[in-house]
């Protein structure tokens, strides 16, 4: 999961708007950050860390160039190195720079058949770089000397066949044109926008209404965007489309300001906190407050408290200088991090009888810290409903979230779970309730993979494994 921008504009330099765009996208990402511009010549500055400590004034100047694009990394697999940040460029044929969000299941075979089969050497683990390099596979076999839409819309095809799992991807070419496809299942969003004689694509909408940008609408499953250096667009539909977009983005990953797919995030987390309320109903509780964990679950206990009358408290304050510690790299780093990250206010919550509101349990320690923090401010009952359903089964399209045998929902009950993680009461939001909630009345199909283990792509036990052992024996690139 990372969060890419690309914006094309005239007669000016576009940089300030990419590192702008990207501190909107922060959330997605805060492995690496990179940004590369073009004005005839390829600009490039990416490194590890947060965009701010990633870039300053002094390397901003020299990103010149009235097209660009940019990427904030949260690995999926590797070490998340500095040869694994974005974007990516190759020379031939054309010149073409890449940033991607999402995760390619095959990357392991297409890097094999790469090397072996086509003789392009790939000296990273990002599975951007298997993307831009069966794309400019693809685009070498055409014969004319300059390229044309057609010929860009038809590699993105090649892409489409060859390359499988789920992949947001904005290209700059060596024409100064900005080349933006979304694959076939919709997984990863992708929206569009236009300002002026400016055209930008972004992961979520967040990024245009900061930059005064109007929102066209999503890039459609399938669908590839050109835009000329005069600004002209050209879209196609390259691929019959089978949308099942993440219901995680609204689950948790996006911002509650985006609207992705035409569902606003914030929406669907109010829908979410109506449906867990009647859960809460049926179990039979009576807290005296509710208080949610920031900031994702805030909009789900605000719609629960109004559904039920019970009171809402900020009896959690977050410390926003902490970063988001369910995309850390490292177990360690996450519990670690919960107690940085939040602090009881004991005058609220003593004596008291407590719901906390969440959005998900993964592997149940960053719960259980929680509750520990939570009853050192003395209260008399700790209850935790989480308005997302069960988590059992990795996700694939990129999420670093859990391998198999890491899920506490896989071989425990919500009874068993309740006392794992040292709950007074646990209730769950059910995987139907949960479903319906973010559709809002939309007839769509989710990916739901993570809660459900149904994939919409082919994934076998042997991917899975592969997977694991990937993520196992990754350690973390040291920051300095």
């Amino acid at each position: 999961m990372c969060g890419i921008v690309g914006i094309i504009g005239q007669g000016r330099d576009v940089v300030y708007d990419l590192y702008e765009a990207m501190l909107t996208l922060q959330h997605r990402g805060q492995d690496a950050a990179g940004i590369a511009t073009f004005d005839g010549i390829l600009h490039l500055k990416k490194g590890i860390g947060l965009v701010q400590q990633v870039f300053n004034r002094k390397n901003l100047s020299r990103l010149r160039g009235p097209v660009g694009i940019g990427q904030a990394r949260y690995p999926t697999i590797g070490r998340g190195s500095p040869e694994d940040s974005q974007p990516f460029y190759v020379n031939y044929p054309y010149g073409v720079a890449m940033v991607h969000n999402g995760n390619v299941i095959n990357f392991v075979a297409l890097k094999e058949e790469l090397q072996k089969v086509h003789r392009r050497q790939l000296n990273s683990s990002s599975d951007v770089e298997a993307i831009l390099n069966v794309f400019a596979d693809e685009l070498v076999h055409k014969s004319s000397s300059a390229f044309s839409a057609d010929d860009l819309f038809d590699a993105v095809g090649g892409v489409f066949r060859r390359v499988q799992g789920a992949y947001s991807v904005v290209a700059m070419l060596g024409d100064g044109s900005l080349l933006a496809f979304r694959d076939p299942l919709g997984i990863r969003p992708l929206v569009m926008g236009r300002k002026e004689t400016m055209t930008a694509f972004a992961s979520e909408t967040v990024t245009f209404d900061f930059l005064g940008f109007e929102n066209l609408g999503d890039v459609s499953a399938g669908e590839a965007v050109h835009v000329s250096t005069d600004g002209r667009i050209t879209r196609r539909q390259i691929s019959e489309p089978n949308h099942h977009p993440c219901i995680f983005e609204w689950v948790y990953f996006a911002r509650p300001d985006s609207v992705i797919d035409g569902i606003g995030v914030l929406e669907a987390r109010r829908r979410l906190g109506e449906t867990l309320a009647k859960r809460c109903r049926e179990a039979g509780i009576e807290p005296d407050m509710v208080v949610p964990v920031p900031d994702t679950g805030r909009p789900a206990a605000l719609a629960l408290t109004e559904a039920t009358g019970w009171h809402l408290s900020e009896g959690l304050i977050r410390n926003r200088y902490i970063q988001r510690t369910f995309i850390m790299p490292t177990q360690t780093k996450r519990r670690s991090s919960v107690r940085q990250k939040f602090n009881p206010v004991r005058s609220e919550l003593a004596g008291r009888k407590v719901l906390l509101v969440d959005d998900t349990i993964v592997r149940g320690n960053t719960s259980l810290e929680l509750i520990k923090l939570v009853r050192q401010a003395g209260p008399s009952k700790v209850y935790y409903a989480v308005y997302g359903s069960t988590l059992r089964s990795p996700c694939v399209y990129g999420i670093d979230m859990a391998t198999r045998d890491e899920f506490i929902a896989k071989d425990h009950s919500e009874e068993e779970i309740e006392r794992l993680i040292g709950a007074d009461r646990l209730i769950y939001q059910t995987y139907d309730d949960m479903v319906a909630a973010v559709a809002g009345g939309r007839k769509m199909n989710f990916c739901t993979a993570c809660f459900s283990g149904e994939y919409p792509t082919p994934v076998t036990d042997a991917d899975l494994d592969r997977i694991a052992a990937e993520r196992n024996s990754a350690k973390p690139y040291p920051r300095t």
